[in-house]
């Protein structure tokens, strides 16, 4: 039997390549994909051959990723439960869709994930293959409760690791665990069970990786422009840039003012709430500079319409279901709604805020003259006309009043 393992060099993943090995007495494939966790790659090579893979890819997807995934999602204007900016979410489905490919190449059997059986990994995992694959067998160890009895905790499955010779750098407790990638940085369990935990306090201020404290940013504020053609972001302070180029100068520059920083409590798929705390500084940013430019350049009732989506929307993606029909089909509609989102954007960050200082755009349709509390000079709007518009729609908000007896 032949398996692809979405592989990530920890111990979980290590544990699961000799366990998976061993029980199916299968050639292991282990992959990792690169969508941006820069220092947890190094080595990886080298550790999943001496854990016992046959074959390693080690690809790196950072521009897909930001192209094809975070773009069109910012694009929706998606943010789970009005906080989530959905980092883990969305890259699930391109590191699935990648193992397909990979086990279609190699002529695999199966794959594999080390989802633990109670989050939203394990769905986003398996609905991508069922979209994509629906031929392949997905091996869920974490499900498995043989499994489950051999390692019901951390310090089994350290012990296991040394009777191997496998690899690892972990300890029997570990205060949370973290997701990193181009859009973001998760951390929950461990100490962030307790939703009480003032995470944001100076005794935690280390578990912070992508950006400093809002306390501890710069006294003086930056200023950045973003430029847009068509709702995507092309260029940062005058510099034209890929998606990943946009992503990873924004990082950078949210980072250093402590943009981006959210403590959520939300709502998992299975059934049950859980707490996280998430760094995203160039998504943070991104996200609100393009409102911004929506602001001048979409037509109302477009806007309204995509915005009633937004949660539908988010939901698909957190849910697993970014190859849905569904999805297809509300990006369809988002792409359209994005032809005239072009123009130039000007914030202000400032200790972990996003403070909007401009926008213009060739196509703005904001129109200064009619907008104007002076006279218009265009003659577009007489203000006479409101008599008859506020008329008819107090029209049955009146007929009801009398029906029900109100003077």
């Amino acid at each position: 039997m032949k398996i692809v393992l979405a592989y990530s060099g920890g111990l979980d993943t290590s544990v699961l390549l000799s366990w998976i090995k061993e029980k199916y007495d299968a050639e292991m494939i282990a992959f990792c994909a690169n969508i941006g966790q820069e220092e947890e790659l190094r080595g990886l090579q080298v550790k999943a051959r001496r854990t016992g893979a046959a074959k390693v890819y080690i690809d790196d997807l950072q521009d897909e990723f930001a192209r094809d995934f975070i773009f069109p999602m910012i694009q929706a204007g998606a943010i789970y439960e009005n906080q989530y900016f959905l980092g883990t979410s969305i890259a699930r489905p391109l590191i699935a869709q990648r193992m397909v490919e990979i086990a279609r190449r190699e002529k695999a059997d199966a794959v594999a994930h080390g989802a633990t059986g109670k989050g939203n990994d394990q769905v986003r995992f398996e609905l991508t293959v069922a979209a994509l694959a629906p031929e392949l067998q997905v091996i869920a160890p974490w499900r498995d409760a043989s499994f489950r009895a051999q390692f019901p905790g951390r310090a089994e499955m350290i012990a296991y690791c040394a009777g191997k010779k496998i690899p690892v750098a972990a300890t029997a407790k570990k205060p949370y665990s973290t997701d990193r990638n181009l859009l973001h940085i998760s951390f929950e369990a461990g100490i962030l069970e307790d939703p009480w935990l003032d995470a944001s306090a100076p005794a935690h201020r280390g578990m912070y990786k992508l950006s400093v404290s809002p306390e501890d940013a710069p006294d003086r504020p930056e200023y950045v422009t973003l430029d847009f053609v068509r709702g995507d972001c092309v260029a940062v302070n005058g510099r034209r840039l890929s998606p990943l180029g946009v992503m990873q100068s924004l990082n950078r520059l949210g980072g250093k003012h402590g943009v981006g920083r959210v403590d959520l409590v939300e709502n998992r798929f299975v059934g049950m709430k859980s707490r996280g705390v998430y760094e995203t500084p160039g998504g943070a940013i991104l996200h609100f500079a393009h409102r911004q430019m929506e602001t001048i350049t979409m037509d109302r009732e477009v806007m309204h319409l995509r915005d009633s989506l937004i949660p539908k929307y988010s939901e698909l993606v957190y849910y697993g279901f970014w190859f849905s029909p569904e999805r297809l089909a509300l990006q369809a509609l988002v792409t359209e709604s994005q032809k005239h989102v072009t123009g130039t954007v000007r914030l202000k960050l400032y200790k972990g805020n996003l403070i909007t200082a401009g926008r213009k755009s060739r196509v703005s349709l904001y129109n200064p003259h009619i907008a104007t509390m002076e006279a218009d000079p265009t003659k577009a709007y007489d203000q006479s006309d409101a008599t008859g518009f506020i008329r008819l729609n107090a029209l049955r908000l009146k007929v009801g009043a009398r029906v029900r007896g109100k003077r």
